[in-house]
């Protein structure tokens, strides 16, 4: 069996998770993968993965079937009993679990909510029963002015989080939330459909060259999700800082690099479709009413809740004092920075 070592340079923050029992939600897509994989680097006593996709879980198995610590659990964050047994002496639990993709939440707007609001409720109240030390929710920059029901579903999720700080009573459990923007190469994401289409197609669909996305690597999104759950009081919603991605550069360099990697000559078409319901021209990291009270670190914001501000210290912090980060103002990365995370992270 593989013995479990922590990294030479591993600091305080990491010591956290030593000997501790963690439940991941939604723990088999590919933030889950990522998170499973940094976590059992810190040697917790176990990692119980849950989620509905028992072909994923199957799969994960595979991946991870030399280490012994890890739990695979069937089940749906809708069934608040299922949960509640599944965070039985739990000390972290990682909320990955959503239904994310705009369409189908256009199309299925209450099974959004039953997973999204309903499923997060859910969460929080198994959480307190089970007496979780910490619970850390992972938001989206769609919930900012939303446009569509999953951005509204997560919103709603994101204030429900919020709002149990100040209602749990002498519950000691902390929630938090984190907002990503998109990963780069998770299961559903354009850059493993746009491999696709190049290969088997020889062009590629796209909304809108001009769009622009906040996006990050597998890597950078957990290491700050780690740090933003060992910084909470409780209440607060973290965002993460991202670059920003133009569609036409994304686009370009993945042709480029696919081309070369799988040996392909022909000529590859782009075809604009145009913006699906719900869709965005570009997204915003937090609106302006939150930018006059958000404090800000090197790498993330902090939006605190509304009661109980006061005795709370944050390492690294200064007040914000600028306008909501939008990408027209922000640093969107160059064509050659893009390609090479993308060669960083093995996205092709």
């Amino acid at each position: 069996m593989k013995e479990l070592t922590k990294e030479s340079s591993e600091s305080e923050m990491d010591n956290v998770y030593e000997g501790k029992k963690i439940l991941i939600l939604g723990g088999t897509g590919t933030i889950g993968r990522y998170l499973v994989n940094q976590l059992l680097k810190y040697s917790p006593e176990v990692i119980r993965i849950f989620s509905r996709d028992e072909y994923k879980q199957f799969e994960l198995q595979q991946e991870f079937r030399e280490y012994v610590n890890i739990r695979y659990l069937i089940g749906d964050i809708r069934d608040e009993r299922r949960l509640l047994r599944a965070m039985e002496d739990i000390d972290y639990v990682f909320h990955l679990a959503a239904m994310k993709h705009v369409p189908a939440c256009e199309y299925n707007p209450f099974e959004a909510v039953k997973t999204n609001v309903i499923g997060t409720q859910n969460v929080i109240q198994a959480a307190l029963e089970a007496k979780v030390k910490r619970v850390l929710f992972t938001s989206t920059d769609k919930a900012i002015a939303p446009s569509n029901t999953y951005g509204a579903t997560k919103l709603t999720a994101e204030r429900l989080i919020s709002a149990t700080e100040f209602q749990k009573g002498p519950k000691k459990t902390i929630f938090s939330s984190v907002r990503f923007g998109n990963v780069m190469g998770s299961r559903g994401s354009v850059i493993p459909l746009f491999k696709k289409q190049i290969i088997e197609e020889k062009r590629v669909t796209v909304t809108n060259l001009e769009m622009l996305r906040y996006m990050m690597t597998p890597s950078e999104a957990i290491s700050l999700l780690l740090k933003a759950n060992e910084m909470a009081y409780g209440g607060e919603v973290f965002v993460l800082k991202m670059p920003v991605v133009e569609l036409r550069d994304l686009v370009q360099v993945m042709i480029e690099e696919v081309t070369k990697k799988y040996r392909i000559t022909d000529r590859i078409l782009i075809d604009e479709i145009g913006l699906r319901p719900g869709e965005k021209m570009f997204e915003e990291l937090m609106t302006e009413d939150e930018a006059t009270v958000a404090l800000e670190t090197t790498e993330l914001f902090v939006l605190q809740p509304p009661y109980g501000r006061a005795e709370r210290v944050y390492p690294d912090v200064k007040e914000f004092s600028g306008e909501a980060p939008s990408p027209f103002k922000e640093y969107i990365i160059d064509k050659e920075t893009l390609r090479r995370w993308i060669q960083n992270e093995k996205l092709i």
